[in-house]
């Protein structure tokens, strides 16, 4: 039974498209070299991959190689008439016009959109896409968060040890602060001891003799009176 023809277009499949990437790129670079050999040509191969990754191959050397293109290059631009070049340009045109073509009706798959003409197969390897490209955006979305919360942490940690740190300086201060009130007062209390005014006591004492005297019309009494002063 032979082989069924395989259409050209691209492999929305992930997975697939990888491993008919590497299986083609391995049988282009194959043939490459073959050609080299077989036929004495000068060949040289790019290839950069969709995740950007690069292989080549060249017979002699690459530099060699893009100079020699190069220096064909100019000399093809020169000798091309305005006719030619203008259908030139035409062609590039189409080809980026056919890929914007192809860009916007990928996306509008994506979206949900436009899949009226799609068989089950296209919708099911659409489907394992978008659950890939979900799978892949979770995966990010939580690295994102992991990272903040960390970060976060971090700088709640020095926070806290600077609170720490601040509440052991302030109770130095405290402590510095009762022990120079201490200091304050016992001065103060040696200086008001020192200061303290000294005081005399004279005591004088008048009394009525026994018995009634002609020049007195008072009453018999004692008179105590204290008379204090201040002693410098």
């Amino acid at each position: 039974m032979g082989r069924g023809k395989i259409a050209i277009r691209k492999i929305d499949n992930i997975t697939s498209r990888q491993v008919t990437f590497s299986k083609r790129r391995n049988g282009l670079l194959k043939k490459a070299k073959e050609l080299s050999i077989l036929c004495d040509a000068e060949v040289g191969l790019i290839i950069f991959s969709s995740t950007a990754k690069l292989y080549d191959f060249a017979s002699t050397s690459m530099r060699s190689v893009i100079e020699r293109y190069n220096k064909v290059k100019e000399e093809d631009h020169k000798l091309m008439n305005p006719m030619s070049e203008v259908k030139f340009w035409q062609g590039e045109v189409a080809n980026l016009r056919q890929q914007l073509n192809y860009l916007q009706e990928s996306h509008r798959q994506l979206l949900g959109e436009k899949l009226s003409g799609i068989s089950i197969k296209g919708l099911t390897d659409l489907e394992n896409q978008l659950d890939m490209s979900l799978t892949s955006i979770r995966m990010k979305k939580e690295q994102i968060l992991t990272d903040e919360i960390k970060e976060l942490n971090r700088k709640g940690n020095i926070i806290r040890q600077e609170n720490i740190e601040l509440t052991e300086r302030a109770n130095l201060v405290y402590q510095e602060n009762i022990g120079l009130q201490k200091k304050v007062c016992g001065t103060r209390g040696r200086n008001e001891a020192n200061e303290t005014p000294g005081y005399n006591f004279i005591n004088l004492q008048l009394s009525q003799p026994q018995g009634q005297r002609n020049d007195t019309s008072l009453n018999a009494m004692k008179l105590g009176l204290q008379l204090h002063y201040k002693a410098d």
